[in-house]
């Protein structure tokens, strides 16, 4: 059963923000692993620069990436930050991809949600947000991915515990919706993150949904 305040919560986000048409499109799960790599502590605008200075250099297959010089990918990702290491992952998990699942990622998307969560992590460079964005976004799977907005509005809503993990608040949100809403909780907490309740300075008095956080008072 969803919780009443977080269901009040969801329904607020949905009037306040529409959801991005991009969230409905089932892209190249290998491409979609590839920005999501990109994306690791890097904002949104670099992350696109990033991705389409190596799309414009290679084809976004794990063939020509296992078989790309890691420094001419390294040249594409320069202002993406960390880009060795993303260079590195890039480079090591596509290797992974061709020669263990034959170039393609429809075999760990087809097992079952906790198997192929499993296997993603298992692949080089990838993480539990990584994961959970490949399943949610290219398969529809059950998970809520936590970036660094749903981590930080989720604690200040109160539906996550303010000393929770990556796990304790993906489970927390798990727990608090039906599977359906997976999608829209996860895109509506980073909308909402990025237009009211910013990092350092959140917009308490202009928030639609100030009634209802118990943080509201904390910043006044």
């Amino acid at each position: 059963m969803v919780d009443k305040c977080a269901e009040e919560i969801l329904k607020i986000l949905r009037n306040t923000f529409p959801m991005p048409k991009w969230t409905t499109s089932t892209d190249d799960p290998f491409k979609t692993l590839i920005v999501t790599i990109i994306s690791q502590n890097t904002n949104n605008r670099n992350t696109a620069r990033a991705f389409e200075k190596l799309s414009n250099k290679f084809r976004i297959t794990p063939e020509t990436l296992a078989n790309a010089k890691t420094a001419d990918i390294e040249q594409c990702l320069r202002v993406a930050g960390l880009y060795r290491n993303k260079s590195r992952a890039i480079k090591q998990a596509s290797k992974v991809i061709l020669e263990k699942y034959h170039g393609s990622l429809k075999q760990i998307l087809s097992m079952p949600p906790d198997d192929a969560r499993n296997e993603l992590l298992q692949l080089p460079g990838v993480g539990p947000k990584t994961a959970d964005v490949v399943l949610l976004f290219c398969t529809g799977k059950p998970t809520v991915p936590v970036d660094t907005h749903v981590n930080r509005v989720s604690k200040r809503l109160g539906l996550a515990p303010k000393d929770g993990n990556y796990e304790t608040i993906r489970e927390a949100l798990q727990s608090l919706y039906n599977p359906e809403d997976y999608l829209a909780v996860h895109i509506l907490l980073i909308l909402h993150g990025r237009k009211y309740c910013k990092a350092r300075a959140p917009l308490c008095d202009e928030c639609p949904i100030n009634s209802l956080c118990p943080s509201r008072n904390l910043f006044k």
